[in-house]
């Protein structure tokens, strides 16, 4: 028998590819990864042994996935089409890395995974499992002829799950796809293929609704060190740790409904989707990060990073995650950071997070020549002459 092993979440697509590698003859070693999900492991390793795996791994990659991909793509700002925090996107590549660490100790080089053909994530695993296995043999069902003549879409998995009696918590009614993590959680397919649907309240997982949160103001202040936050300060209460903070601030986020966002997005497969994210921790940290940014950092290095980041943004969304350009860019990132260090206090309220003030010690903000009342060495004369020469070219230039 073969042996693949399978990125398996215990979700509708990969409980019935695990069945049906099964019977395909495969030996099936599943791999969970722990991004921070809210999910039952136990239950899920349950599942999978009785449906016939040889195996499973259950990794916790949270640590892991906050300091080395969330915060780096932090450094950057990376948001892609100006709303989209990446969240599904960032975890991929670590999930994918540990994938390929696990298929070498089985000493295997058969991957599969349940993304659809449809998507980015079949695009993110299988550039990464390329890169590092160029000699890997990937399964990917939803481009299989065989298995796309039995299944058509969720609804014929749903279907086929209860003839087979495979537990799942997708039904015809409420089918969204959803993608938890850490980041973020993300609601795809189902009625929210209708651009115009709007999603009901009972759909949303990680946030209080705006409406319900309390009408008190939450104040903290988030400190960082070379672009990466390394407290966090609630009331009386300081939480330091990577994976500490941003758990604390998922949590304060959650419960002041912030992080919403509904969009449609031009997937990298060529057609556009819809979908709704919510993500509180790393809606905070970007406020924050860009307004300590604009405190410290020199002003062509500020715009010149801004230019960066669609970039960076549609490298981490395409699944470029391990590619000589992110390399190339992020060192570039990393160089900004240097002394991207200070304090951001924020007000967070109804689904808002406001930044009131901030101070560092590496602060390029001078208040006696900002000042409207002072001189502070600057002399104003000198901005006649400055506006003259920039003024000479359209003065020159067509009417």
């Amino acid at each position: 028998m073969k042996k693949v092993i399978l990125a398996y979440s215990g979700g509708l697509d990969t409980s019935i590819i695990l069945h049906w590698l099964i019977n395909k003859g495969y030996e099936v070693v599943c791999y969970v990864a722990d991004v921070g999900q809210e999910e039952d492991f136990d239950k899920a390793k349950e599942k999978a042994l009785l449906l016939g795996a040889s195996k499973v791994y259950i990794e916790d990659l949270k640590e892991e996935f906050v300091q080395e991909y969330i915060f780096q793509a932090l450094k950057a700002n990376s948001v892609y089409e100006g709303k989209y925090l990446l969240g599904t996107s960032l975890a991929r590549p670590i999930i994918a890395k540990k994938h390929i660490e696990i298929a070498e100790k089985e000493s295997t080089n058969i991957f599969a995974h349940g993304a659809t053909g449809k998507g980015n994530d079949q695009v993110r695993f299988e550039l990464t499992i390329m890169k590092f296995v160029p000699d890997a043999e990937i399964i990917s069902p939803w481009k299989d002829p065989e298995f796309l003549a039995k299944f058509k879409g969720r609804t014929d998995l749903i279907n086929y799950a209860h003839k087979h009696k495979i537990p799942i918590e997708s039904t015809a009614e409420k089918p969204y796809s959803m993608d938890d993590n850490l980041m973020h959680i993300s609601y795809e397919a189902g009625k929210l293929e209708d651009p115009k649907y709007e999603p009901k309240e009972d759909m949303f997982k990680k946030t209080t609704s705006p409406l319900n949160a309390p009408d008190k103001e939450t104040k903290i202040m988030i400190e960082f060190k070379e672009g990466i936050p390394v407290s966090v300060t609630h009331e009386n209460n300081t939480v330091t740790g990577s994976l500490e903070l941003f758990q604390y601030l998922n949590k304060l986020g959650s419960e002041n409904g912030i992080g919403r966002i509904d969009l449609v997005e031009n997937r990298f497969v060529g057609m556009k989707s819809r979908g709704v994210y919510e993500t509180p921790a790393g809606t905070i940290l970007l406020i924050a990060h860009k307004d300590i940014e604009g405190l410290v950092l020199d002003r062509e290095v500020c715009h010149l990073k801004d230019m960066l980041m669609p970039k960076i943004a549609e490298l981490i969304y395409n699944g470029f995650w391990f590619s000589p350009e992110m390399d190339f860019l992020m060192s570039a990132v990393n160089q900004s950071q240097i002394n991207v260090d200070g304090k951001v206090y924020l007000t967070l309220y109804k689904g808002n997070a406001f930044v009131t003030s901030r101070e560092s010690d590496k602060s390029l903000y001078n208040e006696n020549i900002a000042s409207m009342d002072k001189l502070g060495g600057y002399d104003q004369t000198d901005a006649k002459g400055f506006i003259k020469l920039n003024a000479l070219r359209l003065k020159l230039g067509p009417k």
